[in-house]
């Protein structure tokens, strides 16, 4: 059953910044991305940066409006379109779907105490706590630190006394004070040592198991630009280019039956496998994505130019949508 699903979500950008800039030429930063997450599912969003998913991550909270498309949120008589939601509405919505940041040094407040950082939003969220005491919160929010492996004795604690797994991990317990359905992980290993990345993603699987023990049942959005760390954590995998979904299947599947050219890219350059096959892949690589303007959209696959494979229609027609079984579907000619 789906939690959240998105269809058709679009944001674009002015490619020129600033008060005398020319309005009319357009980064489509999330251009027609269509995907959904179920109850208890962990779904990734992998792709180099720049793709569009920290965009789209940051669509589905409204800290950007969409352009066009629809986030339904919910289940059954619960579901409903967050694009309408205001006010109470939408506090509670937030209070619901949580982001942990990708770097915990600048989301937390040098100033604050730990106990501070963790319920100053859960305080000031504007929503009825039903009169709960500050005893009662401290021992909230010490239950959310011991959750995440840190003691309670750390609550009185400056954020910079921590190491920066130890940050992160007071970042994650700060969204799992509210009780979250939804958890956005955006890219919240990858400014952490190798070592410490394994252990922020076996806190985030041991919170899920236990969570889901106890008929808590959360989701996670799961951001990355390294395929093996998402194929490792999540149950699916979206694989994003220029604000386009090329690719989605199961991560249990994905490594070995990928057919988009991008995604075998992405793995030849995680694992060294695959350039034997398409040594065109080293050249591919080197290149950038091109620019993406108002007269250029929808027209032709946006990995074209990069693509070793491509051909003449590549460039000039949409590729269609390809499907290989259960939840494995490609957008490619070829």
């Amino acid at each position: 059953m789906s939690l959240l699903t998105v269809t058709n979500l679009r944001k674009r950008f002015n490619l020129e910044a600033g008060f005398f800039a020319r309005f009319g030429r357009f980064v489509y930063a999330v251009n027609g991305v269509s995907f959904s997450i179920d109850r208890n599912e962990s779904y990734g969003l992998v792709g180099e940066s720049g793709c569009g998913k920290t965009t789209t991550a940051r669509l589905l909270v409204r800290m950007y409006e969409p352009d066009g498309g629809e986030i339904e949120f919910g289940s059954g008589d619960r579901q409903g379109n967050i694009g309408r939601l205001r006010g109470n509405a939408l506090r509670h919505y937030r209070q619901k779907v949580k982001y942990v940041f990708q770097d915990p040094a600048r989301s937390l407040n040098p100033r604050m105490s730990v106990f501070d950082v963790l319920v100053s939003g859960y305080l000031h969220s504007g929503i009825d706590r039903g009169g709960i005491s500050k005893e009662e919160l401290r021992e909230r929010a010490a239950a959310a630190l011991e959750e995440v492996g840190l003691s309670r004795t750390d609550l009185d604690k400056r954020p910079s006394e921590f190491s920066g797994g130890q940050r992160q991990r007071i970042s994650i317990a700060r969204s799992l004070l509210p009780q979250p359905e939804l958890l956005i992980c955006d890219e919240v290993v990858s400014a952490l040592d190798v070592s410490v990345q394994s252990r922020i993603l076996n806190l985030l699987l041991d919170i899920r198991e236990k969570r889901t023990g106890e008929g808590r049942a959360m989701s996670f959005l799961f951001i990355a630009h390294d395929l093996k760390v998402a194929c490792y954590f999540c149950d699916r995998i979206g694989v994003m280019y220029a604000g386009r979904l090329v690719e989605e299947a199961p991560a249990a599947t994905l490594w070995k039956d990928c057919r988009h050219p991008y995604t075998m890219m992405l793995f030849s350059s995680a694992t060294g496998l695959g350039e034997g096959h398409f040594p065109e892949f080293r050249a591919a690589k080197a290149k950038k994505p091109t620019e993406v303007t108002a007269g250029t959209e929808g027209h032709g696959c946006v990995f074209a130019a990069r693509c070793p494979m491509a051909m003449g229609k590549c460039f000039t027609e949409d590729p269609p949508t390809k499907r290989l079984g259960e939840g494995h579907s490609f957008h490619c000619h070829l």
